[in-house]
């Protein structure tokens, strides 16, 4: 393998080696669209890599760690939150974009970024503020503000339209986007599925009995299936898919899911009806609070801007510290023991 001679150089280097190895409908680094705003590149990343690494090093991405992916948070340190469920996209899609000879960074880059403006509470948190916010609010798009606005991250219009497309309803640009697309499904199916099983809430035996012959019952071995139904329909063409038969027992199982475990009735969305009421009562909190220091057109935008930040106990310990009497906090609480101390 060819080393690296002059570090002024790196860059160009994995950007011409891009063209050697990767696919002719792969994404290229130096054919990106660019940034709204320009800058000198880098001399040892390409601009792709760079994507990945400031949303790395972002304040939203360290949030994510304390955001619900389905079952609220505290419930148990082994069930998923939403940066682990942004791990495991990650992990999905690099998978199929080195299989495909895709672009592996902008990949991971789009993946790492795709929930970024995700709500606490997870999808509840965010149908509160879709049912609140003039407009609508949808996470994808939220994603998108937080890295060209919020944290101004001034990433590739590649990475940006993956973040943006992720969710379906969407078409993505480019085929390391379309994999996003496919492995948050894939992710989400199988670690929603892992985690209702632990929490008793569904066992093995309960999903469909076709889906899991197409796919086994085992975790793994499905998880690998879906993965392979992509790569098998997708080398060699343009469009990144599953087979016909293995879309149809993925979505079907999806379905289930929605049916059985993302139910208003189920277990798992037991404690969304409080966590719903502390996204709205926040929100009306704030907005109220605002009107006499800020333009009304913009209060809206603020509030919702600073409650989809928001962590599942920050803005629990905010419903508190706005919502619950706390007794009166006196000084020299420790007198008795000082007199104690000094002999009474």
């Amino acid at each position: 393998m060819p080393q690296f001679t002059d570090v002024t150089k790196i860059r160009e280097s994995l950007e011409d080696r891009e063209f050697d190895i990767l696919s002719d409908i792969a994404t290229k680094a130096r054919n990106s669209k660019g940034r709204k705003r320009k800058e000198e590149e880098c001399s040892i990343r390409t601009c792709f890599q760079r994507d990945r690494d400031r949303i790395v090093h972002s304040k939203a991405f360290r949030r994510l760690k304390h955001k619900t992916q389905v079952f609220l948070s505290p419930f148990d340190d082994h069930f998923r939150t939403r940066l682990t469920h942004t791990l495991e996209v990650s992990q999905i899609a690099r998978t199929l974009a080195r299989s495909l000879n895709l672009n592996e960074d902008l990949t991971e880059a789009i993946s790492l970024g795709h929930d970024l403006g995700h709500t606490p509470f997870g999808h509840c948190g965010e149908g509160v503020l879709n049912e609140l916010v003039k407009g609508g609010f949808h996470h994808n798009i939220q994603s998108v503000r937080v890295v060209e606005v919020l944290e101004n991250l001034n990433l590739c219009a590649e990475t940006i339209d993956g973040i943006l497309t992720h969710t379906w309803g969407y078409t993505p640009r480019t085929p390391e986007a379309q994999v996003v697309q496919l492995a948050d499904k894939i992710a989400y199916i199988n670690h929603d599925i892992e985690d209702s099983i632990r929490a008793g809430l569904i066992s093995e035996s309960d999903l469909p009995k076709d889906c899991i012959k197409y796919f086994s019952s085992v975790q793994s071995k499905r998880l690998n299936k879906m993965i392979m139904e992509v790569i098998t329909n997708s080398i060699g063409k343009s469009t990144i898919a599953m087979s016909e038969e293995g879309w149809h027992y993925t979505t079907k199982l999806r379905q289930w899911m929605f049916d059985n475990v993302y139910t208003d009735d189920s277990p798992a969305k037991v404690e969304e009806k409080k966590a719903r009421r502390v996204v709205r009562e926040l929100f009306f909190h704030y907005c109220e609070m605002l009107k006499p220091i800020c333009e009304e057109s913009k209060i809206e935008r603020v509030v919702t801007d600073y409650i989809s930040g928001m962590t599942d106990r920050y803005a629990v310990e905010k419903f508190k510290e706005n919502f619950i009497p706390i007794g009166l906090q006196c000084g020299a609480k420790e007198d008795y023991l000082f007199k104690l101390a000094k002999g009474i």
